[in-house]
């Protein structure tokens, strides 16, 4: 297909799209759309829940295989919208709607660039699109649960609205519930062990504590305390403390061994919600940051998560749209966007696919 109808066909199913709610773990009819989009056009599709994956029609098994993802379900509106949030109305250069920049730009121009190879022979990689589930909630359900059914990954893109620039590495996060132990006593007497001073002792750990490797890319690791809570009244001596630390793990650990250091170091008890959203990264020297630098992109770590983390392979962060536009009331994408998007993944594959 040329380049040039393939663009115009990525803007109007983002349209479509963005005029179906699509809500985590409410993305059936989405899902539908873009199974439906796919088989129109001859490529056979596969399906679990509410995700949807097809591989390019001269798939090898001898050959390696890259992932190219992005998410289909939104976020709620928030109250501050002006409009239709499902209008998808386009005015001057810009086209609104709930999902346009985070990330329905990211998946179309996705989408849009496995059209451009699906019927390519000699490709040096199979290509592997998903539109996956439930990522803005970090939910089970979605790319997550595909990932055992997509076969063997060599590398992934993953698309999030970066400005086409590169994110070579993301952060982890592990959300954790500590609980300090005390002994419950009348405060008006020397009685009972108080968990608020104990707790305390942990939290200016966690505060000062440095971990000894240093990311390149991030710097040092963090942790904040954000969340405390202790005591039933004024005259009790609180037999217990419980307080939240967010840890955002670079890619000088795994969340396993922050976790181990962690509890090597603070005498409260430590509960992770879950070790599930890893810190990621691709080396800068791989071929396709390579293919994105040569084309003026640049790199850099990103601090948000996303479904980058649940992968295991080397992967890029990368998709039209800017990040500050996520979330946020009357969101939009500018028109032009997601034809920049569409060419900028092209361009940024073809050294690396054909050669």
């Amino acid at each position: 297909m040329l380049l040039e109808n393939i663009q115009k066909e990525s803007l109007d199913l983002l349209r479509q799209l963005i005029r179906i709610q699509s809500f985590s773990k409410e993305e059936d009819r989405t899902a539908n759309l873009i199974a439906q989009f796919l088989e129109e056009r001859g490529i056979k599709t596969q399906r679990k829940m509410n995700n949807v994956w097809a591989y390019n029609k001269h798939f090898d098994a001898n050959k390696p295989t890259l992932l190219l993802n992005s998410h289909h379900d939104t976020v709620k509106p928030n109250s501050g919208y002006t409009r239709d949030p499902y209008d998808a109305a386009i005015e001057g250069d810009k086209l609104f709607g709930l999902g346009s920049n985070d990330a329905g730009g990211c998946l179309v121009s996705l989408i849009g660039t496995f059209l451009y190879y699906y019927e390519q022979e000699n490709l040096k990689y199979n290509i592997c699109l998903a539109a996956t589930a439930e990522e803005e909630i970090s939910g089970n359900n979605g790319l997550e649960l595909v990932l055992p059914d997509l076969g063997e990954l060599e590398f992934g893109i993953v698309g999030e609205p970066t400005e086409m620039n590169l994110a070579i590495a993301e952060r982890g996060l592990l959300v954790l519930d500590c609980v300090s132990h005390g002994k419950a006593g009348h405060a008006a007497r020397e009685e009972g062990e108080n968990a608020i001073y104990k707790a305390l002792k942990d939290i200016e750990w966690f505060r000062n504590y440095q971990f000894p490797k240093v990311s390149e890319v991030f710097g040092p690791l963090k942790m904040t305390v954000t969340i405390i809570n202790a005591g039933s009244q004024h005259n009790v001596v609180p037999a217990n403390c419980t307080f939240t630390v967010d840890v955002r793990v670079t890619d000088a650990y795994t969340n396993e061994e922050v976790l181990e250091i962690i509890r090597a170091n603070v005498d409260c008890d430590v509960t992770p919600r879950s070790i599930r959203l890893k810190p990621s990264s691709i080396d800068k020297n791989h071929p396709v940051v390579q293919a994105g630098v040569a084309l003026g992109k640049t790199t850099y770590g990103s601090p948000t998560t996303s479904d980058q983390a649940l992968l295991d392979i080397p992967s890029v962060k990368v998709g039209p749209g800017f990040s500050g536009r996520s979330h946020m009331a009357d969101e939009f994408l500018y028109v032009r966007e997601v034809a920049e998007g569409v060419a900028g993944y092209v361009n940024m594959l073809k050294p690396v696919v054909v050669g």
